[in-house]
């Protein structure tokens, strides 16, 4: 499918987007946690700390955190490598100090999850498979190597081995599973997102073509009558100068510019859509407009109505929307770009109910695809078949997403099948195979004479100059 002209991000690019403001307060609460912690340890419960080295290891924090704030400006956004060193910084400074506390016989070890799941959902995939590997070392480390914690008289606090092999086979799954997690979900969420964006721009665009073109129709409309006054006038003067012949020949030049001057008005008024009439036209018109760029691309695109949807004049007056237009464009690409020889566009309606199906003689959807088509970014290896009669081909379903979201913004419901087995080994010549979607619309939702967002009827507004 064609994708509209804009870069989308990636996940390096985001994670230039964190502030390094953001990074510092939350260090600043960690630090604040961190204190809070080793005072109640203690003073309150008498735990016989090494308080200089989990001081010092506070401090670093703290200097790391002052040095950020006077050197660097308040809007500074960390790059992907910078981004990478803090997370990794916080997650060595918490091992640090775990190794102080008692290691996994310390209930704040959960701790470790936390800058896993930070990377998991602002840096790559690369950064956060380093962030999680070195948390599972500094776990297995801390299992086995870590000062003890002792009371005031000098009991060693420390749970049984077993305990210690469970927090740690706890904390590996938990970072295996949360990172995998926040991973799969940000990625689900930044692939809507840039599809979402996507879609907006090509409706953006559409809309603007809409604007521009209503634009062009008044003005072709306005200037019609001047234009034949001048061809009138030209003509006249023609006759009048049969004497002068240099005369008569700028009188015909005149004529000559006049008529161009129609012609290109005429062309670039075809697509305008703001007069009251052509806001709305009939259902074969509309879908004949947006398959008109892939009509002439080699492929027979033929259109038909079902025969239970009455006289062909009868056929329903529907919306001139761009989500209809733009969407239905990008279906029929679709089914151009992957059609062996013909495209078949079928159109059915009822009292209730405008029907499209547009379907094509090429190999199908692609089964496992099936019950995903319409989501964003959806890759599948290209077989050498594939490679080898559309080697330019790189499809990630954005088009179809588009297509999916701009024709169920006007109402529509899309249905995704296949005509045939996409497998089969020979299929019968005569049969429409293929992709096949179909496009329904409650009809009060799209006609444009009656229903809910029916054309009101009128005289067409005087353009204000």
């Amino acid at each position: 499918m064609a994708q509209p002209d804009i870069g989308l991000l990636t996940g390096q690019q985001r994670s230039n987007w964190i502030r390094l403001r953001t990074m510092i307060l939350l260090r600043w609460v960690a630090i604040v946690g961190q204190l809070v912690a080793l005072t109640v340890a203690e003073r309150m419960y008498g735990l016989q700390l090494e308080l200089g080295l989990c001081y010092l290891a506070v401090g670093v924090s703290v200097i790391g955190n002052l040095i950020a704030i006077f050197v660097f400006p308040e809007n500074k956004r960390l790059t992907e490598s910078e981004n990478l060193l803090m997370v990794l910084f916080d997650l060595l400074q918490l091992g640090f100090l775990l190794f102080l506390t008692g290691g996994l016989n310390n209930p704040f070890a959960l701790l470790m999850l936390g800058p896993v799941t930070i990377s998991a959902a602002v840096l790559t995939t690369r950064s956060t498979v380093l962030v999680g590997a070195a948390a599972i070392v500094i776990v297995t480390v801390l299992s086995d190597y870590h000062l003890p914690l002792r009371t005031q008289n000098g009991f060693v606090l420390r749970i049984p081995d077993l305990f210690v092999f469970g927090n740690w086979i706890a904390l590996v799954i938990a970072i295996c599973f949360i990172g995998l997690y926040s991973r799969r979900v940000t990625s689900e969420i930044h692939s809507m997102s840039d599809a979402l964006s996507a879609t907006q721009l090509a409706l953006s665009r559409e809309q603007k073509l809409t604007d521009l073109g209503g634009v062009v129709a008044a003005a072709a409309h306005e200037l019609g009558t001047p234009l034949a006054t001048i061809k009138l006038t030209s003509a006249e003067l023609i006759d009048e100068l049969a004497d002068h012949p240099e005369l008569r020949d700028d009188a015909a030049l005149i004529r000559e510019q006049a008529d161009r001057c129609r012609d290109i008005l005429r062309d670039m008024g075809r697509a305008g859509k703001d007069d009251l009439h052509l806001r709305q036209a009939p259902l074969m018109t509309v879908v004949q407009e947006a398959a008109e760029p892939h009509a002439h691309r080699g492929k027979l695109v033929e259109y038909t109505h079902d025969p239970d949807a009455g006289d062909e004049m009868d056929q329903p007056a529907i919306l001139r929307q761009p989500e209809i237009i733009h969407g239905l464009r990008n279906l029929i690409q679709n089914a151009v770009d992957f059609a062996r020889t013909a495209v078949w566009i079928e159109a059915h309606w009822t009292a209730e109910r405008v029907t499209l199906r547009i379907i094509d003689d090429g190999r199908g959807f692609p089964p496992q695809l099936l019950g995903r088509i319409g989501d964003p970014f959806v890759r599948r290896r290209k077989a050498g078949s594939d490679q080898h009669e559309r080697p330019e081909y790189e499809g990630m379903g954005l088009g179809l997403f588009i297509a999916k979201t701009l024709l169920e913004r006007s109402g529509a419901e899309l249905t995704f099948a296949n005509g045939s087995d996409p497998y089969a080994v020979s299929t019968p010549a005569d049969k429409h195979i293929g992709a096949i979607v179909q496009v329904s619309w409650p009809r009060n939702k799209v006609d444009a004479r009656t229903g809910d967002y029916a054309i009101r009827t009128g005289h067409n507004a005087q353009i204000q100059t």
